[in-house]
């Protein structure tokens, strides 16, 4: 008899996504993608899409088809006297055994199992970065002493409080930090027996029946514990690899089958159970080692007989259930406390949140999102300590003040201000530098004051050749100590990157005065004799190689404006977005977007021009501009938009959205922080459900109010922002004439300019 399915018995439920967003699922869950749909960090400093988390060799490690429901009452009771009848452990094993040894047997030449493990390796390392700095504190040891006897109690104590601490860790850390664990442990003796805590079995001398802990959702219906209840499986073993170095024995892949299956069908069977998944994990350990199966499959393939039922469920287990064997490695240490970092228990781990994510849902926060913040602390490692290699050691350390190698102890005070210049090539008003531009040969400039604010270290100086105007001199990181694996990168993208994307824009003829203009860039030449090897090596010299960049116009970025003249007049707004409209405009006809629109990045330049004194607008800080599609923007939780955030990718109207909510923070609107991209997400959800950015923007201009209005339509879509018809209106607005907007922008009449023109939908004759 062949247990009837239905279509209809799969539920309909809307779900949330990982990256945030909120859309309605065919079939209750979530599929793999949405794991690992948050953009990922990469190591070196940069934000892209991560790769999914899920191995190419099956669909998703959650299983995203619906339990089966029995349809009729006779599939229920036909299921329900296998539940009753199947509780012989050896009768089990003798109709399986034979199978699972030869899918567990060794290629001769690969030496791997047929078994596949349920985790890649990507993915292991994904959740230990997502997991550093989460403390999981196992205080009962896992006993180890070859000289005791009787270390039961202790075994089923630690692992008890080893299964503790990982859902206690995880749930804090993915799913919510405050408020009551919704699972807590306990241990049955055998299939469709009572739980037990291990205290109580202790007392009831019935600790030599368990078999094992399970994980328990609490569900609120009794207090007596139901096997429809049972989250996740650990199944406790003397000895898990017994006549097998390989992995576990075919005993011990039989037994967990056998518990795996009964948790499957106590889930078909239950009224309450509102696991929406044809899979369990399963965890196996010893006292030293341990690992994961994955069991699952359609039951109502199951040929129901009554006469042997072991040999049909043997051949369902065979033909249509997929079993999945992780390779075995050490849980725990001599001294019995948990390897936390290493691989054997992040498989674990790994099993335990996929257990949680079945019966609870997405989590908070992805393992993607948090794997991300993995190069944002290397970074902050990396400025607040200067790393130097001295007798393979790294130390803290100040050239200046202090011996080569000493470690300098830092006071409150001192340790701002250090973190801020650590690794930076530190220059002092009035100093001169040599400068040696490839293009334009040595040029000399002079150090005139630091500039306060913005995003990077940079100085205001002039060049001796042309002392009249006022520069901006971005200086790189200082790599004369530096491994190139340890540069900062934040400076690699202010002064190397951004001279690539200023070069790109000057190459193509592409000029504005809302754009920063490349005067000089190199690297340092220093005074004395350089004994570097090759024209582009370095000497021992402290300023040898550092490279430089000297850019035009100087001005005093936004935030620091708002933060001590409050915020803008409705003039200033609408003259601010103006000009950064007409900047991106500009950089759109060679592809370009900045991909970091942010009041830091935005400078006030003070215009001298015409007789009278105005202000003017640029965005700067091009380092992390997007050329091509495999680039990634910086990550911004208050000014980043909705599509950065979530796929870590620009999408046409990206800019003019971060555009938008710099509008909103300078008119006056609260700008809240953010602790991750979901609580970033949720904000611009109820920001733009709420239309209180329009708001905002409309008591200070209805034209303001009207283009966040357009961007909120754009947001996400594959339709470019149409600059023309905005920056029309916008200088009717500033300048009482809609004809101007023509005259925003001077290009060099020349025929590539005018092809890139041509190519972006804009007018070819543009007045020069």
């Amino acid at each position: 008899m062949k247990l009837g399915f239905q279509q209809s018995d799969l539920d309909s439920s809307p779900a949330q996504s990982f990256d945030g967003s909120f859309r309605k699922s065919s079939i209750s869950g979530f599929q793999p993608n949405d794991l690992d749909s948050s953009p990922g960090h990469s190591l070196d400093g940069s934000f892209r899409k991560s790769r999914s988390g899920t191995s190419t060799h099956r669909m998703s490690n959650i299983s995203a088809s619906s339990k089966f429901v029995p349809s009729s009452k006779r599939v229920f009771k036909g299921l329900k006297d296998y539940a009753r009848k199947l509780v012989d452990l050896e009768l089990f094993t003798q109709s399986l055994e034979d199978w699972v040894v030869e899918n567990s047997s060794a290629d001769s030449n690969s030496g791997e199992q047929s078994f596949r493990s349920p985790f890649s390796i990507d993915e292991l390392h994904k959740l230990d970065f997502a997991l550093e700095g989460v403390l999981f504190q196992q205080l009962f040891r896992m006993p180890s002493s070859p000289y005791t006897s009787d270390l039961q109690e202790d075994e089923y104590l630690a692992l008890e409080d080893f299964l503790h601490a990982m859902v206690d860790g995880l749930w804090r850390t993915f799913w919510h930090k405050n408020g009551q664990l919704p699972f807590f442990v306990a241990c049955p003796r055998h299939p469709g027996s009572k739980f037990y805590s291990v205290e109580k079995a202790i007392s009831r001398g019935r600790l030599g029946g368990l078999c094992g802990a399970a994980l328990i959702s609490k569900t609120g219906r009794d207090l007596q514990i139901h096997w429809d209840q049972v989250v996740e499986f650990a199944l406790f073993k003397p000895d898990v690899m017994v006549g097998n170095e390989l992995g576990f024995s075919s005993n011990t892949i039989c037994e967990a089958l056998f518990y795996g299956f009964h948790i499957l069908l106590s889930r078909c069977l239950s009224k309450y159970s509102s696991v929406n998944s044809d899979s369990v994990f399963l965890l196996v350990v010893d006292s030293k080692f341990g690992g994961v199966v994955k069991f699952g499959g359609n039951l109502s393939k199951l040929e129901l007989n009554a006469t042997n039922p072991y040999q049909s469920v043997a051949e369902w287990i065979k033909l249509h259930a997929e079993v999945f064997v992780s390779p075995v490695d050490r849980i725990w240490n001599k001294l019995g406390n948990a390897n936390w970092g290493d691989q054997g228990t992040l498989q674990l781990l790994l099993a335990t949140f996929y257990s949680i994510v079945q019966w609870n849902g997405p989590p908070r926060k992805s393992i993607a999102s948090l794997a991300s913040d993995h190069s944002l602390r290397l970074q902050k490692r990396r400025i607040e300590c200067r790393l130097i290699e001295n007798e393979n050691m790294l130390v803290s350390f100040d050239q200046t003040s202090h011996q080569q190698g000493e470690i300098v102890e830092l006071d409150d005070n001192e340790s701002l201000s250090f973190r801020k210049q650590a690794s930076r090539l530190k220059l002092k008003q009035g100093e001169i530098l040599l400068l040696d531009d490839q293009g334009q040969g040595q040029t000399r400039f002079q150090i005139q004051e630091t500039l306060i604010g913005g995003n990077c270290l940079s100085y205001s100086a002039i060049s001796l050749e042309y002392p009249t105007e006022l520069l901006t001199l971005y200086v790189g990181a200082h790599p004369s100590r530096l491994e190139p694996s340890w540069e900062d990168m934040s400076l690699w993208y202010q002064v190397q990157r951004q001279t690539k994307v200023l070069n790109i824009l000057k190459q193509q003829g592409i000029s504005s005065k809302y754009l920063p203009e490349i005067i000089a860039s190199g690297r340092i030449l220093h005074s004395g004799t350089c004994k570097k090897q090759s024209p582009g090596g370095r000497c021992d010299h402290p300023w040898c190689g550092t490279p430089i960049l000297v850019t035009t116009p100087i001005g005093e970025p936004l935030s620091s404006i708002v933060a001590r003249d409050g915020p803008f007049s409705s003039e200033d707004a609408i003259r601010c977005c103006r000009d950064c409209l007409a900047a991106l405009r500009s950089a759109k006809m060679a592809a370009i977007q900045h991909g970091d629109i942010c009041p830091e990045n935005i400078i006030r330049v003070l215009d001298t021009q015409g007789g009278k004194s105005s202000f003017f607008y640029v965005p700067v800080s091009w380092g992390r501009a997007v050329l091509e599609d495999r680039d990634s923007p910086a990550i911004n939780l208050q000014f980043s938009s909705s599509h950065a955030l979530q796929h870590g990718k620009l999408c046409p109207a990206s800019d003019a959205e971060s555009l938008v909510y710099l509008l909103y923070f300078v008119c006056g609107g609260t700008m809240q922080q953010q602790d991750s991209i979901e609580s970033a997400l949720q904000w611009r959800q109820r920001c733009w459900m709420k239309r209180s950015i329009q708001q905002q923007l409309g008591e200070v201009s209805a034209l303001l109010k009207a283009f966040a209005d357009y961007v909120d339509s754009l947001c996400g879509t594959p339709y470019p922002v149409d600059y023309d018809i905005w920056l029309k209106r916008l200088n009717r607005a500033v300048d009482g004439s809609g004809d101007r907007g023509k005259q925003i922008e001077e290009f060099p009449v020349t025929a590539k300019v005018e092809d890139v023109a041509e190519s972006s939908g804009t007018s070819g004759g543009r007045t020069s």
